[in-house]
């Protein structure tokens, strides 16, 4: 069965001013589609053929094109389930509770995962994981992603995309600002309900 493009939740004009549509267009309906073609070709008539897209992700051997593209399908899946229109604010529940186990305060989650997107040379991806029950904050270049053996560990429960794509239209350079923008849109409650699933 090959991977699909996702349908989102919402359109592309609804997370304005944040993310602007032009950009929800182009980011989703242009680049998510090629990474999804390009994964589907890849992996066509090999032992990946019928894999989970995470499967195929933490598998030790597989070649730079599915890596780049798998990655690439992978993390903007998971980017547009945890971003909303009726998102922000501050988390509530088991997440809440572990953020502020693990890392002091949700201000100082905040300030930790923001460092990771911002310092992150190039292009890449900033990451909320679970890994060994506890919370971590990592980042990872291009279209990896902390499932995949040479990564940096964990079980993805948010990210956020620092592609010059994801933002350049309407922030240009200032990555700082679209980071920031991008806690006005974090849907928690299915945040927590992937801490949940893999914790409980």
């Amino acid at each position: 069965m090959s991977f699909e493009l996702p349908k989102l939740t919402y359109n592309y004009e609804d997370l304005e001013p944040h993310i602007d549509a032009r950009t929800m267009e182009i980011h989703h309906s242009k680049h998510h589609n090629g990474y999804t073609n390009n994964l589907n070709n890849a992996i066509k008539n090999t032992e990946l053929e019928g894999k989970t897209i995470e499967e195929i992700c933490q598998n030790p051997n597989i070649n730079n094109a599915v890596r780049n593209n798998g990655g690439g399908y992978y993390n903007h899946c998971l980017f547009w389930a945890i971003i909303s229109p009726n998102g922000g604010g501050i988390p509530s529940g088991d997440i809440a509770e572990a953020i502020k186990r693990d890392f002091g305060s949700f201000e100082n989650f905040k300030t930790e995962f923001s460092n990771a997107a911002a310092t992150r040379f190039g292009s890449g991806w900033a990451w909320l994981c679970v890994k060994e029950g506890k919370l971590c904050v990592c980042s990872t270049p291009n279209q990896d992603n902390p499932l995949m053996p040479s990564s940096c560990g964990g079980n993805p429960i948010l990210c956020l995309d620092v592609w010059e794509h994801a933002y350049y239209l309407n922030y240009q350079n200032r990555r700082p600002d679209y980071i920031e923008a991008f806690f006005n849109l974090i849907n928690w409650e299915e945040v927590n309900r992937k801490f949940n699933s893999y914790t409980s």
